[in-house]
């Protein structure tokens, strides 16, 4: 098997040896070809020229969820094609890992790379179905190029807190829980829309949701992780339905205090719920508009702001080795 290994070398749970011993380890089962990244967007490039290549049976990713998502909108950009397209494999390197660890994959980089090369002396392996976010046909954001998302995107409150964690980030912190908790309160009670939201949810032939603050589009589940608890927006969502929605339309205190308390207490029987909340389970196609920008978030990568974005479930997008 010809394999391209796409490593981050700011992956923030793995050190250089730690690397190494797993480079070493995946060269001993294949014809392996590791490549470093050198700039944001490098992992897409390299998952691109993975596509276009007769070369590469397998595209393995080292590092976070934004490492694969980049390797991901690579190999997938000219569409989906799982019989063509190489593999892709995962080994963990981020701080929380949600796409690897909702494939079943343990968290600890050396561990999944075991579970890797048992996988593949097996031929196990699964196609997924993915996100495609894109700009809306007549709104001011038509233009803005589609992108995959592997696990989840959201418009407005979570891709404000994203936003706050990546300006961190940028002077030296590290990706945190207890970094992602603070901004999530300074989110709060910087947002000026919490009891009024703007978000409006649009589906063909039912009646729109309106007055959203908060919208969660889940192609899996759990939604996140707050350690090693995980967390369920949307209890139902899986790599082989099409997308669910969580909403809010309201974050006073009394809100948060109640859906907060039933996120972190949610399970796969049953996650938030109640008079403000809207759940909506495996949709192919919505849109979700606001009266005013909103941060936009995939992957836990912020985006910048969006007044209009359509969200396209795709089944059987990629195969991935499991």
């Amino acid at each position: 098997m010809r394999a391209l290994l796409v490593v981050n070398p700011a992956a923030t749970t793995t050190s250089a040896r730690t690397r190494d011993v797993l480079i070493h380890a995946l060269a001993s089962e294949m014809k392996l070809e590791a490549v470093t990244t050198e700039y944001r967007g490098h992992a897409r490039d390299l998952g691109r020229q993975a596509a276009d290549s007769a070369d590469v049976d397998l595209v393995v990713a080292l590092g976070g969820d934004g490492t694969v998502n980049e390797v991901v909108n690579g190999l997938l950009h000219a569409g989906p094609d799982p019989d063509r397209l190489p593999g892709l494999a995962v080994v963990p390197g981020g701080s929380t890992n949600v796409f690897a660890r909702a494939l079943g994959l343990p968290n600890d980089a050396v561990e999944a790379t075991g579970a890797l090369l048992d996988a593949l002396r097996e031929g196990s392996e699964r196609t997924v179905g993915l996100g495609l976010a894109s700009g809306t046909p007549g709104s001011e954001d038509e233009a803005v190029p589609a992108r995959w998302f592997t696990f989840n995107a959201g418009l407005g409150f979570d891709a404000g807190v994203v936003g706050r964690v990546e300006q961190h980030r940028e002077r030296g912190k590290k990706s945190t829980h207890a970094l992602y908790v603070r901004q999530v309160m300074r989110q709060l009670f910087g947002e000026p829309n919490r009891r009024h939201g703007t978000i409006t949810l649009e589906r063909t032939d039912e009646e729109p949701i309106t007055d959203l603050v908060l919208s969660i589009v889940s192609n899996t589940s759990p939604w996140t992780f707050l350690g090693n608890r995980p967390i369920y927006a949307s209890p139902k969502a899986s790599f082989d339905t099409g997308l669910d929605v969580f909403g809010l339309s309201r974050l006073s205190t009394t809100a948060v205090a109640r859906y907060g308390t039933q996120l972190l207490t949610s399970s796969p029987e049953r996650g938030p719920h109640g008079k403000h909340a809207a759940s909506l389970h495996d949709l192919s196609e919505f849109t979700l508009h606001s009266k005013v920008s909103l941060p936009l978030q995939m992957d836990g990568d912020h985006l910048g702001l969006r007044t209009s974005v359509t969200f396209t479930g795709v089944r059987r997008a990629l195969r991935v080795i499991v």
